[in-house]
């Protein structure tokens, strides 16, 4: 028998059949199926849009930072996006016990383009202190499903998305450290979520589970390397990309540094 992600949380706590899970497991399962963790288009709306102690490109988001491409190349769409990075080392931020995470991944579309996302990374969860980690796709307005990939602080990961049609796309992540693949064929939800290869990013996220953002966790840093983006042809990193700064009340939570074309860093604003 198949267990989802709904099944299986609700067979651990309604019939106990199983060994009791270790802290924040149904938690994870929860935010991810029951209450459909989703990562959802930048929310710009009642954050600061400009600072004057940032370069005149940087713009804040409530749930977002990283680089955007917003615009494609005349005559052209974003059909890649492929980004390598680090499982980072999530630290909560208070003593409260509740679940924080953050997401880190590769995408098609979801910022001036809003209503699809094609998209594929990992999560970092801490909770009572147990630290996990998921890997996950997603085709946006739908929630993220989970792919059976181990992860481990410091594995290095390589997400790619890629879109052969405005309704058809793959997800694909590779864990080097450990040498495992996974890969998913997905179909547009519905006709109104068609791609629009419009944006190309690589993001850390405040995610949400059901209607809320999780807490964010104290993700440390997280590097985007080899970041590029398939469009026309032709193939481009994040320079003339949109910085984005994750702000919150009113407060800078993480931040960008660009080193190159092809490399920058998240980190969190402790």
């Amino acid at each position: 028998m198949k267990f989802t992600t709904a099944t299986l949380a609700t067979t651990m706590l309604a019939t106990g059949a199983f060994a009791a899970p270790r802290p924040g497991l149904v938690d994870r399962l929860q935010a991810r199926g029951v209450l459909g963790r989703q990562s959802v288009p930048a929310e710009k709306n009642g954050v600061l849009l400009k600072d004057g102690g940032d370069s005149t490109d940087v713009q804040y988001s409530k749930n977002w930072a990283g680089v955007v491409r917003e615009n494609p190349p005349a005559s052209g769409t974003y059909t890649a996006v492929s980004a390598t990075f680090t499982v980072p080392n999530p630290t909560a931020t208070d003593n409260s016990g509740n679940m924080q995470a953050a997401s880190a991944w590769v995408g098609i579309d979801g910022d001036t383009y809003a209503k699809a996302i094609l998209q594929t990374g990992i999560d970092s969860y801490i909770q009572n202190g147990v630290k996990s980690y998921d890997a996950w796709y997603e085709w946006y307005p739908n929630s993220a499903e989970n792919f059976d990939l181990d992860l481990s602080e410091g594995d290095v990961i390589v997400a790619k998305v890629e879109s052969s049609s405005p309704s058809k796309g793959v997800a694909i992540i590779e864990n080097q450290s450990s040498g495992k693949t996974v890969t998913k064929t997905l179909s547009a939800p519905s006709t109104s979520a068609t791609l629009g290869g419009q944006n190309a990013e690589w993001i850390v996220e405040d995610f949400n589970s059901g209607s809320s953002m999780v807490p964010l966790v104290n993700f440390g840093e997280v590097t985007f390397t080899g970041a590029q983006a398939a469009a026309a042809g032709g193939e481009y990193g994040v320079n003339d990309g949109e910085v984005l700064n994750i702000q919150q009340n009113g407060k800078v939570l993480a931040k960008v540094d660009v080193q190159s074309d092809t490399e920058f860093t998240v980190t969190y604003q402790s």
